[in-house]
């Protein structure tokens, strides 16, 4: 098999890779400061990948001017979801959290049944087909957009969690819940950012994978145990670790696809968190407990 086609089929899934990583990502921060897992990630996504599919029918809008948008309303409804809804569980047994979450992706899976009926959809940019070429090696340019789109996001997540005051505040609850409470921080209010910032995030993954792939109602569930699988890979509430597993599932994945079939790629990304769940539980650049 020549190189030079096994090296563009490894480099389209590290761009790939890197929009599984900002999904991930969303995924990681709920956990690694609420300590909630959001069963319904994937659906979220789900429905940000829809809100573009319906503006870019209508008003004929790139997905890439829909991110801030999309991102902004899916911050405002992860604050509600977290202050109205979660965080009242917050102090119960793992099991209620669980059957609440799952029972909201659910809902918004069949919700998106009866709105858009089971035909997939997809958005069709002019650049859909065009690609930059470095000698032998090709860069796909939705590809390279969505990659783009996703550090530059991963980037502004992690300088307000190094760089402000409220996401210093934010960590000191993930560091010490008890502590944050003595010193007076509303952490209610906190652990409502936290949701409304891992639900903008997907949804800014959604605003870019909808370049990638074509969108069906069913398709949440699949990408709720895909971020479980990148998350448990880089390590469960390390963001590094959640860019680092979606590019080494998105590259895996990939070539799955050109050594045996696309069909297989499941079974590799599975294969890697088996070898991960083995030789180091806590993830890639996880903490142990």
């Amino acid at each position: 098999m020549p190189l030079e086609l096994v090296v563009n089929v490894a480099i389209s899934g590290v761009l790939t890779g890197l929009v599984y990583g900002l999904m991930a990502l969303g995924l990681s921060v709920i956990f690694g400061v609420v300590r909630v897992v959001n069963f319904a990630h994937g659906e979220m996504m789900t429905i940000a990948m829809y809100a573009v599919v319906v503006l870019f029918a209508a008003l004929g809008l790139d997905p890439l001017l829909l991110v801030i948008p999309i991102a902004a309303a899916f911050f405002g409804f992860g604050y509600v979801l977290q202050a109205g809804l979660i965080n009242p569980f917050i102090t119960r047994p793992e099991h209620s959290q669980f059957l609440l979450l799952v029972a909201i992706g659910l809902i918004m899976v069949n919700a998106l049944l009866v709105i858009f009926g089971p035909d997939a959809r997809n958005v069709q940019v002019d650049y859909q087909l065009e690609s930059f070429a470095i000698g032998p090696i090709l860069f796909d340019k939705v590809r390279v957009i969505a990659a783009g789109a996703a550090l530059a996001t991963s980037a502004a997540l992690f300088a307000f969690f190094k760089l402000t005051l409220t996401g210093k505040a934010i960590r000191a609850c993930a560091d010490n819940h008890l502590g944050a409470l003595v010193v007076g921080l509303n952490v209610k209010h906190l652990y409502a950012l936290t949701f409304g910032v891992g639900a903008a995030c997907v949804a800014v993954a959604g605003c870019m994978m909808v370049l990638l792939v074509d969108v069906t109602p069913v398709l949440g569930p699949s990408y709720t145990l895909l971020a479980f699988v990148i998350v448990i890979v880089g390590g469960l509430g390390s963001m590094p670790g959640a860019l680092l597993g979606g590019v080494l599932i998105g590259m895996s994945e990939s070539l799955a696809g050109l050594f045996i079939e696309p069909s297989a790629k499941s079974m590799f990304s599975f294969g890697l968190l088996i070898l991960v769940l083995l030789f180091r539980p806590q993830g890639l650049m996880g903490r142990r407990a």
